[in-house]
């Protein structure tokens, strides 16, 4: 038997979260929308089997980019549009995290601190790009917020090339397949534009300060934040280079998509007490795959700090790969590295692995198991009459 869901968790919690205070419009908004998922409560495809001439429901997926159980599908279709930007070079992994001195700070000032966060991660890998090769690198970034315990945790996943343009767009400048730059230097670099950028947002009076962080509205107190976040040594981590695109593949439909709790991560629901079990992994213990148990009104308030503010793109492309003639770029590399004898020998496009979607209806009728399902109707709850019967021809 399987682990509860998070929709079961955030209906458990339900009463006890209408009367606290934590939770925004907008948080409220997408947790309606994870406990309607799939439920009547949205409509629903009903299908006729054609054989025993039983009736079958599915009712219609919320389709919120924080629901677990509507990421699968969204990811493959994703996945599908991505393959025709990917080249045959070695691509690589790079995380920007931001200190956890800023949390608080960003918590209050989302929308303007991931901007800022996306900008200077993109700017500093492209630079480097520029000082070292003078070629335009592609970048694909992927901003995550959570921690493995669901607290604050704020990172960009970045793919890289291994290589890019000349600004002339006639040749391919093409990286180590094992090196791409000194991780001290891209920190320092990555650290330093973060910082100016908040000096300026701060001059600019445009971020804000609520509740305990009051006091950070004083010049002298938020610059004693900045000394304290300067003084500390920003972290920036590179992976293993991927060996081509099949792997670039399934790394992308393991991190775009994710949202801060997976299905398979949680454990136990005990109504009774109100508290939800879930496994973590301690990265400060020898990664130890942990359990920890709150109560589901912690849980929920820990999942709602990583509910990105509306219309925030959590998945931008840059440099080489950007939207803007996108494919006059890709056909310029792809002709370069044509003509070069030093392509790297890489995989095929296919993915290795990609998320599994729960998909449409079955075709085959789950009661006789013999005749196919005919769609006969949809049903909307906010439409009258809410049932629009289709051609059954």
């Amino acid at each position: 038997m399987g682990g509860p869901t998070l929709a079961e968790v955030v209906r458990t919690a339900w009463p006890e979260l209408q009367r606290a205070s934590f939770l925004s419009s907008h948080q409220w908004k997408t947790l309606r929308a994870l406990v309607r998922c799939r439920t009547p409560a949205l409509g629903e495809h009903v299908y006729e089997c054609t054989h025993c001439g039983k009736e079958h429901r599915v009712p219609h997926s919320c389709g919120n980019r924080h629901c677990p159980r509507c990421q699968g599908q969204q990811a493959i279709d994703w996945l599908e549009r991505q393959q025709a930007n990917l080249l045959p070079i070695p691509y690589f992994h790079v995380v920007v995290t931001l200190p956890h001195e800023l949390n608080s700070l960003i918590r209050q000032n989302q929308k303007l601190l991931f901007e800022l966060l996306f900008a200077s991660g993109s700017k500093t890998l492209l630079e480097f790009g520029r000082r070292k090769w003078n070629a335009q690198l592609g970048l694909t970034a992927v901003l995550h917020t959570w921690g493995q315990n669901l607290n604050d945790h704020y990172h960009l996943h970045c793919l890289v090339t291994g290589g890019g343009l000349n600004p002339e767009g006639t040749q391919w400048i093409g990286a180590s397949a094992k090196y791409l730059f000194p991780i001290k230097a891209l920190a320092i670099v990555f650290g330093a534009k973060y910082r100016d950028g908040l000096q300026q947002l701060y001059a600019q009076g445009k971020l804000k300060f609520h509740g305990q962080l009051v006091p950070l509205s004083q010049p002298s107190a938020f610059q004693a934040l900045m000394r304290q976040v300067t003084s500390k040594s920003w972290r920036v981590y590179a992976k293993r280079p991927f060996a081509g695109p099949s792997q670039v593949l399934a790394y992308l439909g393991r991190y775009t998509h994710r949202v801060a709790i997976t299905p398979q991560r949680l454990r136990r629901l005990d109504r009774v007490a109100g508290t939800v079990t879930f496994t973590w992994k301690d990265y400060a213990d020898g990664q130890k795959r942990k359990e920890m148990t709150l109560s589901v009104v912690e849980f929920v308030r820990r999942f709602a700090l990583h509910i990105l503010p509306a219309r925030l793109a959590k998945i931008r492309h840059f440099g080489l790969l950007s939207n803007r003639n996108l494919r006059q770029r890709l056909a310029q590399a792809l002709a370069c590295l044509s003509q070069t004898s030093a392509i790297p020998d890489v995989e095929s496009r296919s993915p290795t692995s990609a998320p599994t979607p729960e998909g449409p209806a079955p075709l085959a009728c789950p009661y006789c198991r013999t005749g196919q399902l005919r769609l006969v109707a949809v049903v909307w709850p906010w439409r009258s009459p809410i049932v629009a019967l289709l051609d059954s021809s």
